[in-house]
């Protein structure tokens, strides 16, 4: 069979080739170049090509970490198929160390973009023209934000089944049924046809070494799944399989305060349980939070402080929940 070569970003890339190309759309105001680099690998041997991106927003440090090491181990060298990664999507974030684009938008709502509009519009405008058309596979990863530590997680609109398959094969601890919302890149690219998933875990500003190992180990899943490589000995043979989540619930803080969890991520509890304390800053207040249900903790608050209304867990459903088959 006849391999032919793909272009992106204006260069044809045969099969067997590796380019670094640099996605430049923008300048900052002193006139400097801002380059994304695209680090592209491509196998002899025909097969999927897969997109892996972080730091779609400037802060989210996790994200980025799991894409370098991706290529730092080169398992970004495929057997077939072709694999592409972008570890910072949103280098301007990056360099500010801010979520938002300069023009204050959020990056991860403005797909599919517009040639004319905002920078973060247009930079959302030609990554979909230039670089989303040869892609079949994304592996999108991102963390909480707002001082909330998220589960690792796999986040994916569960109608789709190749994506949905995917999701269970990457085993990450919490497999959660999420709808597409409007402006995000995973609604663009599922719009035009690709398979999605879109990891969670740890928060914006830190580089947490186990929710990168577990996004690091996913990949290598998926990637041997597709064939794409043979990881061998290199992949823990008994890993459960996902918590498959339905629905959840936000427990707010009925009270400001100091906030004081007492319960980790990703741990059952039941309803009533005592998880959390807020105090004030006096010692004449104290009072104790209890789970609202009985469900897994998807999410901590970790800010010291909490105002009355604020998101303290996200706590899963227990009754609409089940476990995915190995």
């Amino acid at each position: 069979m006849e391999l032919k070569s793909i272009n992106i970003l204006d260069t044809e890339i045969l099969p067997g080739q590796s380019y670094k190309l640099n996605f430049n759309k923008a300048k900052l105001y002193t006139s400097t170049v801002i380059e994304v680099p695209v680090i592209i690998k491509r196998a002899h041997k025909p097969g999927p090509v897969v997109l892996v991106t972080g730091g779609l927003h400037g802060d989210e440090i996790n994200g980025i970490e799991v894409v370098r090491q991706i290529i730092a181990k080169g398992y970004n060298n495929p057997e077939r198929g072709t694999i592409i990664c972008m570890p910072v999507l949103n280098i301007f974030g990056f360099l500010n160390m801010r979520r938002e684009f300069p023009d204050g938008r959020d990056l991860n709502r403005s797909f599919p973009g517009n040639k004319s509009g905002s920078l973060a519009s247009r930079f959302a405008y030609q990554f979909v023209n230039e670089i989303l058309p040869q892609v079949e596979i994304m592996m999108d990863f991102h963390t909480g934000g707002a001082q909330r530590f998220n589960a690792p997680q796999i986040r994916v609109d569960s109608s789709d089944e190749k994506s949905l398959e995917l999701a269970k094969i990457f085993k990450a601890p919490f497999l959660i049924n999420s709808n597409r919302l409007t402006g995000t890149l995973r609604n663009t690219a599922m719009e035009l046809g690709k398979s999605y998933l879109l990891y969670e875990g740890g928060k914006s500003f830190e580089s947490d070494k186990e929710i990168v190992r577990v996004a690091v180990q996913g990949v290598k899943r998926v990637l041997k799944h597709l064939e794409m490589l043979d990881f061998g000995m290199e992949l823990p043979s008994e890993v459960p399989a996902s918590t498959i989540v339905h629905s959840s619930k936000w427990l707010r803080a009925s009270y400001s305060g100091l906030f004081h969890p007492k319960v980790p991520y990703g741990k059952f509890v039941e309803k009533g349980e005592y998880i959390a304390t807020i105090t004030d800053p006096y010692g004449s207040f104290r009072h104790k939070v209890k789970s609202h249900q009985t469900g897994y903790i998807l999410n901590v608050n970790q800010s010291p402080m909490v105002h009355q209304g604020d998101a303290i867990f996200h706590i899963t459903i227990h009754n609409a929940q089940e476990k995915s088959k190995k």
